[in-house]
């Protein structure tokens, strides 16, 4: 069986699906009053997701999360899928930054001390972005390579 990944993406696949797994694993037993907070915090910046139930939104949530995670983590999974998704998932958070008021400072990009630890998430949308890269790239001749006479 050939892995699909390659050296260079261990650290980043390693550090973002351990964080993602533990985040989804956690969940699975979240009660009530924490299905709400988290369903809350999300339907704020995402008004489609009022109509769900918060208990079914955090088993949703866990789910995806312990999937997402398992597929960073499993060498047989394909570096650009599995960037796809990383990127997807940290798309939605990056998301909820910009959404939710009182995350960021009134016109500006920087946030406030609530938002910190969600803007933090924006290192999840560049490991995506750079696992989503290199798999589209891979073994393709880079444009220096591409100009070079020799």
């Amino acid at each position: 069986m050939r892995l699909r990944v390659k050296a260079r993406h261990i650290p980043v696949r390693l550090s973002s699906g351990t964080f993602i797994l533990n985040s989804g694993l956690e969940k699975r037993t979240a009660d009530e009053q924490t299905a709400a907070q988290i369903h809350g915090f999300a339907s704020t910046a995402y008004p489609m997701l009022k109509s769900i139930d918060p208990a079914s939104f955090v088993k949703l949530l866990s789910a995806g999360e312990i999937a997402l995670g398992a597929a960073l983590l499993l060498p047989v999974v394909p570096t650009l899928l599995a960037g796809l998704g990383l990127t997807a998932f940290s798309a939605g958070l990056v998301g909820l930054y910009f959404r939710v008021p009182g995350l960021r400072r009134e016109g500006s990009l920087s946030p406030t001390e609530a938002g910190l630890p969600i803007a933090k998430d924006v290192w999840l949308l560049g490991s995506g972005l750079g696992l989503v890269l290199d798999g589209l790239t891979d073994g393709k001749p880079t444009a220096e390579a591409a100009t070079d006479p020799s």
